[in-house]
């Protein structure tokens, strides 16, 4: 596959360097082109790029948008989602629309930049953690326990207690041993969720839910 040009699809600057960093890793040369939101994407693909990398939640829609709009171009165009989002909801509609790949912004650029060398040439396109996720969607499931808040996943929750106890988000990153565009890309999706714009608005939602105490 003649990797010559990319398209960066994510609402985050700091995400979109990174991402654009790893690219340049993995195939030195390529011509990256950046989107931060699913206009501006959808502006950017006549004629469409060999491989795009596309984040989920993008302000004026889904990533999964995308995708199927890049699927009705003419040719292949390689779809891998690169997100902070880990669960069924997000993973499998990326899947269905047409993605070839889904891998979580939790490692280095050096480390996605062997994946995306290995999604490339044919190999298995999907982060470990979200390879388990579909082994164990296809396995008998114990009833599932009740959960502290169904709307935010564990690790949201991780991150939301944090920033409620007064944590900075470069704190936070180096608590839970994540990069600070994942824990920034968790807040984005925490705020959403809980319907706030600041984080004091979260922490009082956090306090109000009984993840942090009220002394």
């Amino acid at each position: 596959m003649d990797l010559h040009r990319a398209l960066v699809v994510d609402d985050l600057a700091g995400s979109r360097d990174w991402l654009t960093r790893a690219l340049a890793l993995a195939f030195p040369g390529v011509v990256v082109e950046q989107a931060a939101t699913l206009a501006e994407a959808l502006a950017r693909i006549t004629p469409p790029p060999p491989l795009a990398l596309i984040d989920l939640g993008l302000p004026d829609g889904s990533g999964v948008r995308l995708i199927e709009a890049l699927r009705a171009q003419p040719g292949h165009v390689l779809c891998i989602v690169a997100t902070v989002f880990d669960d069924d909801a997000h993973l499998f509609p990326a899947l269905r629309a047409g993605a070839d790949g889904y891998v979580l912004k939790d490692q280095t650029p050096e480390a996605l930049a062997d994946m995306l060398r290995g999604i490339a040439a044919g190999q298995p396109p999907l982060s470990p953690s979200i390879a388990r996720r579909l082994l164990r969607h296809f396995q008998p499931e114990p009833a599932p326990a009740a959960t502290t808040d169904e709307a935010l996943t564990a690790r949201e929750t991780d991150v939301l207690r944090l920033v409620a106890k007064g944590l900075t988000v470069a704190e936070v990153a180096g608590m839970l041993d994540l990069s600070r565009h994942t824990v920034a890309g968790y807040l984005k999706a925490i705020y959403r969720k809980l319907s706030v714009n600041s984080r004091a608005e979260a922490a009082l939602e956090a306090t109000r839910r009984g993840l942090v105490g009220t002394h």
